[in-house]
């Protein structure tokens, strides 16, 4: 049997549950393909910007986000080996009509949770869950996919099709894309912990600076759970990561308190591009497209803002006759705002937070304290956001 639709969108994660919500909500027929069973729980990305917070809104998705998260305008950067705190209020370089005045925290996987509870009601869009893809082919009239479930084969046709299935993007690999760039040395493991944080100072947002012990700690959403970020050497077996949180623990946690740590994940981060986002009829978006270490939220805000330029710029081609070039226009500009914007963003924060050399610590801590001092000598947080939404597409 053949299942067809307008579109197919494989990865159930926030961007394809995204892309696939902002094209159901136009009126097309989607079907999301997700290999694994469920949601993923595993933790992620936690902190939403006033830019993919206007996405949630105009999505619907805002009122039931703001239920569940906590929102926020703090941010601390911490330098335990001079006992620096310096605090940032993040509505400074936010211009005073800023509709979305703070920053939303809640996991991603809470959001993916969210997006699927509105899909459910939409009777244009299925999500199928244990669909392996294995098999695309694609001519000028669409695409035909193979999906391997327990069952056997199953096949599924579309006009057009989107891989936002991570940075193991299968999709990716079928179309023969190389992932274009470098992976960091250390391994990243992120932590879901209950601590009391607050007790000591933290705000909810903090990076803590050090050659060794940096970490990026945050609130998650309303309860007293925390994300710990943390890093260590790569080269350490990664089946015993978990094993050494409380080591990691001892170093970073302010003080002697118990702890319950509620979830854990090693990971490599990596800072890879694919050479372009568009083959024909299958588009790529998120993790699948681009990746880059999570230091500033930057890889999920793209991500989210990928999702929705796509679903715009498919639903101008299915539903009002727009050239398929916009599509092109698509791959090239989010592309390039990866690359000269998000990336480099992420990078920079990163070489902040495990800075090795005590001058270059001690400018970034000067630099911190003059922005804090003096906001207009701040990089504006409306200018970063107008960088990473890229320029309008042409309608």
């Amino acid at each position: 049997m053949q299942h067809t639709s307008e579109v197919i969108v494989v990865g159930a994660g926030p961007v394809g549950l995204l892309v696939a919500l902002g094209l159901a909500r136009a009126g097309i027929e989607v079907r999301v393909l997700e290999a694994e069973a469920s949601i993923s729980e595993s933790p992620r990305a936690a902190i939403y910007f006033p830019t993919t917070v206007k996405i949630l809104d105009q999505l619907g998705l805002l009122e039931d986000a703001l239920a569940i998260g906590l929102c926020s305008n703090e941010f601390c950067y911490r330098v335990p080996e001079t006992g620096t705190v310096i605090a940032v209020d993040t509505r400074a370089g936010l211009p005073p009509d800023e509709p979305y005045p703070y920053n939303l925290h809640f996991g991603q996987h809470i959001l993916a949770h969210l997006v699927m509870k509105h899909l459910e009601r939409l009777p244009n869009a299925q999500v199928h869950w244990s669909h392996r893809v294995v098999g695309i082919e694609q001519d000028s009239n669409g695409v035909r996919v193979t999906a391997e479930r327990a069952s056997g084969p199953h096949q599924f046709q579309a006009k057009w099709f989107i891989g936002a299935d991570g940075a193991r993007s299968a999709v990716r690999h079928r179309l023969g894309l190389p992932f274009i760039g470098t992976t960091w040395p250390d391994r990243f493991v992120a932590t879901n912990v209950r601590f009391d944080f607050a007790k000591y100072g933290f705000c909810a947002a903090n990076m803590v600076s050090d050659p060794v012990n940096w970490a990026v700690i945050a609130r998650l959403g309303r309860e007293e759970v925390w994300r710990c970020t943390y890093g260590e050497d790569a080269e350490l077996p990664e089946d015993q990561a978990l094993s050494r949180i409380p080591e990691h623990y001892a170093a970073i946690l302010p003080g002697p308190d118990a702890y319950e740590i509620v979830a854990a994940s090693p990971y490599r981060v990596h800072e890879r591009c694919a050479p372009r986002f568009r083959v024909d009829r299958v588009l790529l978006a998120g993790d699948a497209a681009h990746v880059c270490n999570p230091c500033g939220g930057m890889g999920l805000t793209t991500g989210v803002i990928d999702a929705r330029v796509l679903s715009d710029a498919l639903t101008a081609v299915i539903r009002k006759g727009a050239d398929a070039s916009i599509l092109d226009f698509y791959s090239a500009e989010r592309r390039r705002v990866f690359l000269e914007v998000s990336s480099p963003v992420a990078s920079t924060l990163k070489r902040q937070l495990s800075e090795k050399d005590p001058a270059r610590r001690r400018q970034d801590e000067a630099q911190m304290r003059r922005m804090v001092e003096d906001p207009a000598s701040a990089p504006s947080a409306s200018v970063l956001s107008a960088q990473l939404l890229g320029r309008p597409l042409p309608l």
